[in-house]
Formats: C-alpha cells, structure tokens, sequence
C-alpha cells in the first residue's frame, strides 16, 4: 500500500505526508493506509453519507452486575441497537432483519461477524444489490414511526423508484 520512509514512518495516500501516524485503517477489512488528521475527515465524511452517526453503546465494568436494557428510540421508543462500523463510527440498527424489498436501498446494512471480535461490525449494503427476499438489517430509521424518519423513508423510497425506472428499456 504506502511506500515505507523511513524510520517509523509511512506516506498518507490521501495527503502524500510523510506521518508516524499512518496506518492500515478499517475494522474489517483494510480501507487504505492513512494519517489519523485524513482517516478522522474521511470516516467521518462516509458517517454522514450513511447515517452512521450514533453513539456507542458504553461498555459495562467487569465488576457490574446490574441488567442492560436495550437502548430506546427517543422518538418512537423502539428498541434500537448500537453496531460498530468498518470506519470506527456507530449506527443505529432496527433489532431484527428485514427482507431487502422492504427495505430502501439507503437504509440496508449487514453484519459481518469478525473472529475474536464482538459485536459484529456493520456494513452499508451499496455495491451489490441483494435478491429482494434476501435478509438485510435496516438502519433504525427506515422502521422508526417518528414523522421526520416516516417521511424521509418515503423519499429514500420514490429516489429508489426513479432510479429503477430511469434502468428500464423503452
């Protein structure tokens, strides 16, 4: 990936610095080798692209006894789960899977489980479109019953008819 400097230090392949901080960068799998300044402006750029902008859910002590209860939609009150990303930011996914038809485009995640590693990290379902009855996790939103995400969802929907229909011959 990046050519090797010298002592310790690698070129950025966003920035072409010479950095100690330049690394092989995604959980997992390896997304490019960047700085830390250029990783943080381009994981926080694909967060905001795909609605990856939770907070984690805090992890409890070794000594902590008490029961978790699932974290609630502070609009519908559903219950919502926190997952890691392949950058490093969070997302708020529904609790169950969904077949894709139901589903926008938008919204489709996957979990990718990682050995040695919990909880598994989501993926953005965008290069390859499932099967229609394929399972997806849909982010929180496109099951939420808030009117903010209802109607976004209605939007994310008519874009991905348009697009369908701009496909079809004729």
């Amino acid at each position: 990936m990046g050519a090797q400097a010298g002592a310790g230090e690698s070129t950025c392949q966003s920035c072409g610095r010479l950095d100690p901080t330049v690394c092989v960068r995604g959980r997992a799998f390896p997304m490019a080798e960047l700085c830390d300044d250029c990783w943080i402006d381009i994981a926080n750029d694909l967060a905001e692209y795909e609605g990856a902008t939770a907070g984690l859910t805090p992890k409890p002590g070794s000594d902590d006894v008490e029961w978790i209860e699932p974290a609630k939609c502070p609009e519908c009150h559903g219950e919502i789960m926190a997952f890691p990303t392949n950058y490093d930011r969070s997302v708020h996914l529904a609790s169950r899977e969904f077949p894709a038809k139901e589903i926008p485009s938008r919204y489709r995640w996957r979990l990718m489980r990682i050995p040695g590693q919990f909880p598994p990290v989501a993926v953005r379902v965008a290069a390859a479109h499932p099967l229609p009855g394929e399972l997806v996790r849909p982010a929180h939103v496109a099951v939420c019953l808030s009117p903010d995400a209802v109607a976004a969802v209605e939007d994310a929907r008519e874009s991905d008819l348009r697009r369908a229909q701009s496909r079809e011959p004729g």
